[in-house]
């Protein structure tokens, strides 16, 4: 065991961690103010909910056992799971590990949360998340992270670009469009201060959610965290210069959400590729992520709330692509299509496929379990327009 990595591991759990309280408040401050603290409480609810179904069943069916498809139960409970030693042959003990890959599950079902939030009933939701972390979340990161099945078709994925960002993504838009548009889409006033600290928050989260993937202070760490600082900034600068061309202003919340669209983008490729082509895929993303939650959501006419599935469903679809384009294989093992293998380009888009298919059906399936056990999912007209500010924690936001 090498005691610098394991420092360093469990200091990017913490950093995970602190991004769903992060991402509340980014939600928060872009969200109806008749949801602001709803929307917060929401995330840090589903820390508890993600927690405790990680350590239960969530981590040994991910991890556990050698099938392709999803894993054993004999780590149920973190029982047999080292505080000392490696079974993966790691140099951080199994504990570290569990630790590390726990905090992820609790930030992707916070994610889906931005595309319904004040339309789904509080009972619905914690019922539907407890099923899709057990039913969806752990068979995708079995299949990615723990040589699955797509591991062996030869996709990759360093950091979640299907497992977390494709997956939370799509899921949200699923169920936005079960749910029906909101009843109100009027404008609203943002609040600043909440954008600006949750996305801070999440960005910097951000370095240990990508460069943490090493799983050692190696070199791979270092040019994970290079690339996702380079792609973030890049496109905070596309995501500004697109937004002044097309609108002659630029918002500061707007450049926030750049920010985490070139996160999202580099976040499969962030130890695969090298620094160059993480300026690259930023530049793409700032621009992508811009016309994804304006020109592309207003010709379909999804209410995605708080954009989910534009942010990470579009990005992380185009950053698995781009990784299968500039991997290098000194970095990632397996050569990309610049140099020469087109084929791993094929296997990414294998894996989204699948990736979309499962969660596609997956959630549709869920949902109706989930109907079936709790009622309706949404919530009444009244309730909607009340807001649960008011229904549910009593407090009444004034203009």
């Amino acid at each position: 065991m090498d005691s610098g990595s394991i420092a360093w591991v469990l200091t990017a759990a913490v950093l995970v961690w602190i991004m769903t309280p992060g991402l509340g408040l980014f939600y928060a401050g872009l969200g109806d103010r008749r949801n602001l603290l709803h929307t917060v409480g929401l995330s840090v609810l589903l820390i508890g909910l993600a927690t405790v179904v990680w350590v239960l069943v969530g981590y040994t069916l991910a991890f556990g056992g050698k099938g392709d498809f999803i894993g054993n139960f004999h780590f149920w409970g973190f029982n047999h799971v080292s505080l000392t030693s490696s079974s993966r042959g790691l140099t951080i003990p199994d504990g570290a590990f569990a630790l590390f890959q726990g905090m992820f599950p609790i930030i992707t079902v916070a994610i889906i949360t931005g595309s319904f939030v004040g339309r789904m009933k509080l009972k619905a939701v914690l019922i539907f998340m407890t099923l899709w972390l057990i039913f969806i979340y752990a068979p995708l990161a079995h299949m990615v992270w723990d040589n699955g099945f797509l591991a062996k078709l030869g996709a990759i994925d360093f950091a979640g670009g299907t497992v977390v960002h494709i997956s939370s993504g799509v899921t949200g838009l699923v169920l936005a469009l079960l749910l029906g548009p909101r009843k109100d889409q009027g404008p609203h006033k943002i609040s600043p201060l909440y954008v600006l600290i949750g996305g801070f928050l999440l960005w910097v989260g951000w370095f240990g959610f990508n460069a943490g993937s090493a799983l050692a202070t190696n070199n791979q760490a270092i040019v994970a965290l290079i690339n996702s600082w380079l792609a973030s900034s890049a496109a905070v600068l596309t995501w500004g210069l697109v937004s002044y061309l097309m609108q002659k202003k630029i918002l500061v919340d707007g450049l926030v959400t750049g920010a985490l669209s070139g996160l999202v983008a580099i976040t499969p490729a962030a130890g695969f590729v090298q620094p160059w082509a993480a300026l690259i895929i930023g530049l793409l993303a700032g621009v992508l992520g811009y016309y994804s939650v304006t020109t592309i959501k207003n010709l379909f006419g999804y209410d995605d709330t708080l954009d989910a599935f534009g942010i990470h469903g579009i990005g992380g679809t185009v950053g698995a692509i781009l990784t299968g384009i500039f991997a290098d294989k000194g970095l990632a093992g397996v050569s990309g299509g610049i140099e020469g293998h087109w084929a791993l380009v094929g296997d990414q888009l294998i894996a989204v496929l699948v990736t979309i298919a499962l969660v596609v059906i997956g959630t549709l399936i869920l949902a109706g379990v989930t109907r079936l056990i709790a009622g309706p999912l949404r919530v009444s007209d009244d309730d909607e327009r009340s807001g649960y500010d008011k229904i549910m924690h009593l407090l009444i936001i004034e203009d």
